[in-house]
C-alpha cells in the first residue's frame, strides 16, 4: 500500500510538472522551431524526415556516439554554469575562453611535468587548472572593481592573452617537435574511466561527467541556499540596494568571477585530462566559452535550466554530424535549422503571447459574431 502511496504521489508529481506552463510552452517551442526547420529543409530540397531519423541514429545508434555525445554534452554544462553565475551576479564573463585556456595549461604543466601516484596525479592536474582558471577570471574582476575597467573589454583581451601564452607555454616547455602541439600527459594523470571507454566501443568518456553533474547540483544550492549565493543574486539584483545593505559589492564580485573561472578552467583540465591527453598550438580558442553564453540564457541561469539547455544543444551539435552524413544535408542549412529550433527554445514568450491573443480573438468574435470586422 504504501508502494502504491508513493508511487501514485511520485505520478501526481510528474503530471503536476507537465501540467506546468513553462515546461509545456518548451516543449511546444522547440516542436514549432523543430517544423520549421523541416520546412527549411525541405526548400532547400532535402529530406527532413530522413535529416531527423539521422540525427537521432548519430545520437543513439551505438554506445561510441553515446560516450562521445556525453563529450560534447559535458562542457557546455560547465561553460553555462560559469557563465550562469557571473550573470546571476550581475556581471558578464565573456571570458570564460580564456579561463579554459588557462585551466588547459595548469593541467598540462602539472600532468606532465610533476610525478605523482595514479589518481592522486589526476586530482592535482585537475586541481591546478582549476584553480589557474579561476585566479584569470578574478583577474578580470579586480581590474573592474579597482580600476573601473569594462569587464567586456578586459574578458576578450584575456581571451588573447590565455591564447598566446599558451603558445609560449608549449613551445619553450614542452613541445613535441613537429607536431603542433605539447607533449602528452603522463599516464597517472588522466581522468579517463578506461573500462567504461572500452565498454562504450572507444569513447572518450572520463570523470568530468560526475564532476559535472556535482556541480549542477551544487550550482543549486550556492546559489539558492548559501549566504554567499543570496549576496550574488542581491548584488545581481540591484548593486547599490545591496551596498545599502551591508554586502561588500567588490568582495561579491571578485568571488562570482573566481567562481566561474574556476568552472571554466575545470573544463580546459577535462579537454587536457580525459580527451586529448595535450594541448594544441591552436589558432583560436574553441568557442566553449561563447556556446556557455547562450546555454546560461536558454536555460535562464537555473542549474536545471543550464542542464537542459546544455543537452539540447550537445545533442543538436553532435547529432548534426549525422545530418551531414545520413541525408546529405549541408552544414550552412544544419546550422540554419539548428538556429531555428534554439531560437523557439530560447524565446518561448513569441509562443506565448500568440496564444494569449488567440483565445481573445475568438471571443471576440463570438460576441460579435462578426468575425472581428466592422462593416
Amino acid at each position: 500500500m504504501a508502494n502504491h502511496a508513493q508511487t501514485g504521489k511520485s505520478s501526481s508529481g510528474w503530471l503536476a510538472l507537465l501540467k506546468q506552463e513553462s515546461v509545456w510552452i518548451s516543449v511546444l517551442s522547440i516542436i514549432i522551431g523543430l517544423i520549421i526547420g523541416a520546412v527549411v529543409m525541405l526548400a532547400g530540397g532535402y529530406d527532413p524526415l530522413l535529416a531527423y531519423e539521422s540525427l537521432l541514429l548519430k545520437l543513439f545508434g551505438s554506445k561510441y556516439d553515446v560516450g562521445e555525445a556525453l563529450g560534447v554534452i559535458v562542457p557546455l554544462i560547465m561553460t553555462g554554469l560559469a557563465v550562469a553565475i557571473a550573470f546571476r551576479s550581475g556581471m558578464f564573463n565573456i571570458g570564460v575562453e580564456g579561463q579554459i585556456v588557462m585551466g588547459s595549461i595548469g593541467a598540462i604543466v602539472v600532468g606532465h611535468f610533476v610525478n605523482l601516484p595514479p589518481v592522486l596525479h589526476g586530482i592535482v592536474s585537475l586541481l591546478a587548472g582549476t584553480v589557474l582558471g579561476g585566479l584569470w577570471g578574478m583577474l578580470v574582476a579586480w581590474l573592474k572593481t579597482s580600476r573601473g575597467i569594462n569587464e567586456v573589454i578586459t574578458c576578450i583581451m584575456l581571451n588573447w592573452t590565455a591564447l598566446y601564452l599558451s603558445h609560449i607555454v608549449i613551445r619553450t616547455l614542452m613541445e613535441e617537435p613537429g607536431a603542433g602541439r605539447s607533449k602528452m600527459i603522463q599516464d597517472s594523470a588522466s581522468i579517463s574511466l578506461d573500462r567504461l571507454t572500452a565498454w562504450m566501443d572507444g569513447a572518450r568518456v572520463h570523470w568530468g561527467f560526475a564532476i559535472a553533474m556535482i556541480a549542477v547540483i551544487g550550482y543549486y544550492f550556492f546559489i539558492n541556499k548559501t549566504k554567499w549565493g543570496y549576496e550574488m543574486r542581491a548584488v545581481g539584483s540591484n548593486k547599490h540596494a545591496a551596498h545599502y545593505a551591508g554586502i561588500s559589492v567588490k568582495k561579491t564580485t571578485l568571488r562570482a568571477f573566481f567562481i566561474s573561472g574556476m568552472l571554466g578552467g575545470m573544463v580546459g583540465t577535462f579537454e587536457v585530462l580525459g580527451v586529448f591527453k595535450y594541448l594544441a598550438i591552436a589558432p583560436a580558442t574553441s568557442g566553449l566559452g561563447f556556446d556557455g553564453i547562450a546555454v546560461a540564457l536558454l536555460g535562464m541561469n537555473t542549474a536545471l535550466g543550464v542542464l537542459l539547455a546544455a543537452i539540447l544543444f550537445g545533442a543538436l551539435m553532435y547529432g548534426a554530424q549525422g545530418m551531414s552524413f545520413g541525408a546529405d544535408v549541408p552544414g550552412e542549412v544544419i546550422r540554419m535549422v539548428i538556429s531555428i529550433i534554439i531560437f523557439f527554445a530560447a524565446a518561448p514568450g513569441i509562443l506565448r503571447l500568440v496564444l494569449k491573443r488567440w483565445p481573445r480573438k475568438r471571443q471576440e468574435v463570438s460576441a460579435d459574431g462578426s468575425n472581428g470586422v466592422s462593416a
